[in-house]
This record gives structure tokens, sequence and C-alpha cells, in this order.
């Protein structure tokens, strides 16, 4: 049962990195540091909008429109957070304690 624990804590890890990356990216984009029209960074945002749009679209419908303020990837970073410190504070289930 560890071996579930620390896949969970991978994948909650994991989707947290591709998170930060799409935030720091739309920034980018958004100063024109980054131009969507060159291919790689085109497709490098076309990829993590796939990714991402699962977890933020069902957000989205519950959350009021704000208009340009994206809400949606702050709710989930704190269901991350909150799913991290539930899965540490019950580790010992995991592990038999």
């Amino acid at each position: 049962m560890g071996t579930l624990f620390e896949a969970l804590m991978l994948i909650l890890d994991v989707v947290w990195f591709v998170m930060i990356a799409h935030i720091i990216m739309s920034w980018l984009i958004n100063f024109q540091v980054l131009n969507l029209r060159q291919p790689l960074v085109g497709q490098i945002w076309d990829g993590l909008n796939r990714v991402l749009e699962p977890l933020y679209a069902p957000v989205r419908r519950i959350l009021p429109n704000t208009g340009a303020l994206d809400l949606a990837p702050l709710v989930v970073f704190i269901g991350i957070i909150i799913l991290q410190r539930a899965l540490i504070n019950n580790a010992g289930f995991f592990y038999g304690y």
C-alpha cells in the first residue's frame, strides 16, 4: 500500500509542476515575451492546455464569470494542496501503522 501512497503523491507533484509551467508560460505570452506563432511555443502551449483543461473545466463551470481573470488554476492549486495534506496525514493507513 505504500506504493499507492507514493504514486498518488507523485501524480499530484507532476500536476503541480505542469500547472506552474502553464501559468508561467501564460504570463510570458501575455507580456509578449513568447509568441504563439512560433511552432515550438504553440505546440507546448496547446499540449499544456489539453492536459490541464480536464482539471480546469469543471472548476470554471462552478465559479462565477470574472471576465479576464481566471481563478480555476488557483482553486485547483488549493485542491492539490488539500489532497496532499490529507494523504500525508493519513499516510499511516497506507503503511499499516
